[in-house]
């Protein structure tokens, strides 16, 4: 499948914000947005006023980002969103964090959810005791996800999960750190979702 292959920096630089694209170094002074806080390009650092349908888009884009998926994906997402019960901006949050390399991330199995997904496709992940390696499958309430045995000791996973021993593991899942394994506890709510997103911005631009 396609995918960004540019530097991901220019991606936060682009959407004026750190979009945590790229692990530790987005906290560190090494950070793109931090060094050069304006929009790459050679008119980036001109000043434009945005209009009503370029701030719907943005918002698009920066969603796209944050989560790493492509526009025929997200057009699905927003397709799916808008059949459940419910706001249509927050059924989309809530399916973008289902991912299961979101859930990756937030277990703390990565330092970015670029770096997930990579884990993911790599093979090192079981959910209910099967082997899933695809990225976007969409974990559902109940469902347990494990790092599989013999990938525990690789120098790689060692590393990460020592870089994310003590982090906050959102209330929607439940993480075992003796087994490395968590529990989807729920779905995630909009209150759970720590991300800048105005997804009624998303949604108001889809409907036009």
């Amino acid at each position: 499948m396609a995918r960004y292959t540019g530097a991901v920096c220019r991606l936060c630089r682009r959407e004026g914000q750190k979009l945590f694209l790229k692990g530790d170094r987005c906290y560190s002074d090494k950070c793109g947005i931090a060094k050069r806080a304006y929009a790459p390009g050679q008119h980036g650092q001109g000043r434009k006023k945005l209009s009503e349908y370029g701030l719907q888009l943005r918002e698009k884009q920066k969603a796209k980002r944050f989560y790493g998926v492509l526009e025929g994906q997200f057009e699905k997402y927003f397709e799916m969103a808008t059949k459940r019960k419910g706001i249509t901006g927050e059924n989309l949050l809530q399916i973008l964090e289902s991912r299961l390399d979101n859930v990756i991330y937030r277990l703390g199995f990565g330092m970015s959810r670029a770096e997930a997904r990579q884990l993911v496709v790599h093979g090192h992940f079981q959910v209910n005791g099967h082997k899933v390696d695809i990225p976007s499958y969409l974990i559902k309430e109940g469902d347990v996800i494990t790092l599989k045995e013999t990938s525990r000791s690789l120098p790689k996973i060692k590393a990460i999960l020592e870089a994310n021993d003590g982090k906050v593991i959102p209330k929607w899942l439940d993480l075992d750190a003796n087994t490395l394994q968590g529990k989807v506890v729920a779905l995630a709510q909009r209150d759970d979702i720590d991300l800048d997103i105005k997804e009624h911005l998303i949604v108001e631009l889809y409907s036009k």
